[in-house]
């Protein structure tokens, strides 16, 4: 069977990571993804920007452009010359789905923005991504992934105590924006189907990081009071949290009653009588968190992460052990799910890139292609979806459209 996406085309004039990432997703499952990237004049280096970011590097390519852009075909255009600006509406025209992670009001500047796509394609789905949103007071603010998780909140509950405020160690508030882009855009496309009208998607970093407050957002709704960071505890449940072993780290989440039934045996605490009732629901545990604490800790540091995850594992008490991103790509589970795979790259030979998350039993998702080289694709672009000719493509290129 087809892939979910195939004969969607989406031209994508995103750039860093919220635009890429959801536009590779895409990428992956089917829809063929025509990426616009600047030609770089005057001394400017071209492409997306991520395309110079390191190091590391692989040869002289970006391990950060790598990672998101495989599946998709790089076409050069200047959308400061008329000529290039003729093209990128031309394959509007011709296209699905728009994605643009520019600041609120550049496209329009550029005559690319959705009214006038809409009027020249009303079937197209306009995806703008940003960091405040298109609408509000704050509209125009830049908005990068690590301002945002300060401004939404996030920071603020991450870390510990005695600690500075922290960021994800993954650049979330792009990474949500861009499957809540992913997200929406799919949503637009039902409805283009049924109405054969399209929509504007308007994605902003803050609001999918204040979506994601949920129970921290719900606790300052009943009480008034902003939570605070905890480190590795969880605010509402214990023991859910990592413990020092013997030898290293454990993941402890017992996240039920009957987990701590099986569990208590396990650290010498009793099933019954006045100090199991101290600790009988999940609401005591909370409240108590510290007397409990200061049983839980030195019982489990006396035994080995793997002698703890044994027997966790044996009670079908959830656990786990912290791992570095090496262990993680090398394990068997995450092998066997195909969430590491390899691709030929034009110049570098096969790399490995991370899978595909969502797997479907009919109509699986496939990487088809490596990441692009800069403008490899723009001859093919143009010749098979404009029907421009060779001689066409050659003074464009000399004119500087390209």
């Amino acid at each position: 069977m087809s892939a979910p996406l195939e004969g969607i085309r989406v031209l994508d004039f995103s750039r860093v990571l919220a635009g890429p990432y959801c536009t590779m997703m895409m990428g992956d499952m089917g829809a063929e993804i025509i990426k616009v990237e600047d030609p770089g004049q005057d001394g400017r280096s071209g492409g997306d920007d991520t395309r110079y970011w390191g190091p590391p590097f692989i040869g002289t390519e970006s391990t950060y452009f790598l990672a998101v852009n495989r599946g998709k075909k790089s076409i050069t255009l200047n959308l400061k010359s008329s000529d290039g600006l003729k093209i990128a509406k031309n394959l509007a025209s011709r296209a699905d789905v728009l994605v643009e992670n520019f600041r609120p009001g550049a496209m329009e500047r550029l005559g690319l923005g959705y009214p006038a796509m809409a009027a020249l394609n009303p079937k197209l789905v306009y995806c703008s991504i940003s960091g405040f949103g298109q609408t509000g007071p704050e509209r125009e603010r830049p908005g990068y992934d690590a301002v945002v998780q300060g401004e939404s909140g996030i920071m603020s509950v991450t870390g510990f105590p005695d600690g500075p405020p922290t960021k994800v160690g993954v650049s979330m508030a792009d990474l949500v924006a861009g499957l809540l882009a992913f997200q929406g855009i799919l949503l637009a496309l039902r409805v283009a189907e049924r109405t054969g009208r399209g929509q504007w998607v308007d994605i902003a970093l803050l609001d999918g990081q204040v979506s994601l407050l949920t129970f921290q957002a719900g606790a300052f709704f009943a009480t008034g009071k902003s939570p605070t960071r905890k480190g590795n505890l969880h605010p509402m449940i214990t023991p859910y949290e990592t413990y020092k072993t013997a030898d290293g780290y454990v993941i402890i989440a017992v996240g039920n009653d009957g987990m701590w039934r099986k569990f208590c045996p396990m650290v010498g605490l009793p099933l019954s009588g006045p100090e199991a009732e101290k600790f009988s629901t999940s609401a005591k545990r909370v409240e108590r968190r510290e007397e409990l604490a200061a049983i839980l800790i030195p019982q489990i540091a006396r035994r080995t992460t793997a002698e703890w995850l044994a027997d966790l594992r044996a009670a079908e008490i959830p656990c786990g052990e912290v791992r570095s991103i090496g262990d993680v790509l090398a394990d068997p589970q995450v092998l066997f799910r195909g969430m590491v795979q390899e691709v030929d790259h034009p110049t570098l030979g096969p790399i490995k890139t991370t899978g595909i998350p969502v797997k479907l039993s009919e109509t699986p998702g496939r990487i088809t292609t490596a990441p692009p080289l800069l403008g490899a694709n723009t001859d093919e672009v143009l010749s098979r979806t404009l029907g421009m000719s060779a001689e066409e493509i050659a003074e464009l290129r000399r004119s500087g459209a390209l």
